[in-house]
């Protein structure tokens, strides 16, 4: 990643929970606003990281709010289902997106024909938080590290395989990047949603995943799975013995799964600052501090501004590692 995009990961964490002048006047609950409950639009399977943040997040904001926070999971295309499904619903603020950016991000530029544009069809609220990914592999691979792994990689080009939760998302594209900075050939085997590739994981039918960590950590304590790095700059508070996969040999390389809420383009900017206000608050909570981040996620508002710098950064920099793969969808 370049320093110019570092710079701007760091920036979207200083600028947790500080008010953007443009929404600071909105009043407290706009026009009524929620007078029904809302729909909140996961678009992975239930039972991975995506799902696991945003029914927290739901059940603090219902409780603060005093309306209901609904999740509804619509799994499918890498999360461009859900995605689409909300860039066309009512701007009322009624219907929200909990975004994989880095996923829908990359959506950009894998598929030549897209019914969104993660830029310019929804509204930024706020950053929900950020998970670094885990590398883990089925216990029965005969390596101990990610140099183990590259090694038996390039000794048997073809004959690995690697697990995601769906073609063109950010574990893919992050197995994808993996292949090109360790110069090796593993297979990508996808899936539509962590739940539905952990028993192949667990059974040894794929090799290896490159995955959010709250459905993987316990079977990696347990001996299950093991873990060989994480993919973020730093090593992560829950496996603090893990290397990183710069430490393991792979100057920059860097990715993280970030959990975004957005709307649909044109929600007032009323609602947008009520909903990034009350999203920051719920963040600060300190029993939902503590759920997040023994799941291996980092509790991480913004703004509105943010957020959007983020995601633009994002399109940019997948958008490189599927070209130099050469990626199509099948």
């Amino acid at each position: 990643m370049k320093d110019s995009m570092r710079a701007l990961a760091f920036f979207l964490v200083a600028a947790a929970l500080a008010p953007s002048a443009a929404y600071a006047q909105a009043p407290v609950k706009p026009g009524g606003y929620p007078a029904k409950p809302v729909r909140v639009i996961v678009t992975f399977a239930a039972g991975g990281a995506a799902d696991f943040v945003t029914r927290i997040v739901a059940q603090k904001l219902s409780e603060r709010i005093g309306q209901q926070f609904v999740v509804d999971n619509r799994a499918g295309a890498a999360g461009n289902i859900g995605a689409e499904a909300v860039a066309k619903s009512p701007n009322d603020g009624y219907t929200l997106l909990m975004g994989a950016i880095g996923s829908h991000a990359g959506a950009m530029s894998y598929y030549a024909k897209l019914n969104y544009d993660i830029r310019t069809d929804f509204a930024p609220i706020s950053m929900l938080g950020t998970a670094t990914l885990v590398l883990v592999v089925h216990p029965a691979l005969p390596v101990k590290n990610v140099k183990d792994l590259i090694a038996l990689a390039k000794a048997r080009p073809g004959a690995l395989n690697f697990a995601s939760s769906g073609m063109g998302g950010i574990l893919h594209l992050t197995g994808e990047m993996f292949k090109q900075m360790a110069k090796i050939d593993i297979v990508h085997v996808p899936y539509k949603g962590t739940s539905l590739l952990l028993p192949d994981l667990l059974s040894g039918q794929v090799a290896m995943a490159i995955d959010t960590p709250p459905a993987h950590v316990p079977f990696i304590k347990a001996g299950r799975l093991r873990a060989l790095a994480v993919t973020a700059t730093r090593r992560a508070s829950f496996l603090p013995d893990l290397p990183t996969m710069v430490e393991a040999g792979l100057p920059g390389f860097d990715s993280v799964g970030s959990y975004s809420l957005l709307a649909p383009a044109g929600t007032s900017k009323d609602i947008v600052a009520y909903l990034n206000r009350e999203t920051n608050a719920v963040l600060q909570l300190a029993d939902l501090k503590e759920k997040l981040v023994v799941a291996g996620i980092d509790p991480a508002g913004s703004t509105p501004e943010a957020l959007d710098a983020f995601t633009k950064a994002e399109v940019v920099k997948w958008a490189r590692v599927i070209k130099a793969a050469g990626l199509t969808p099948e």
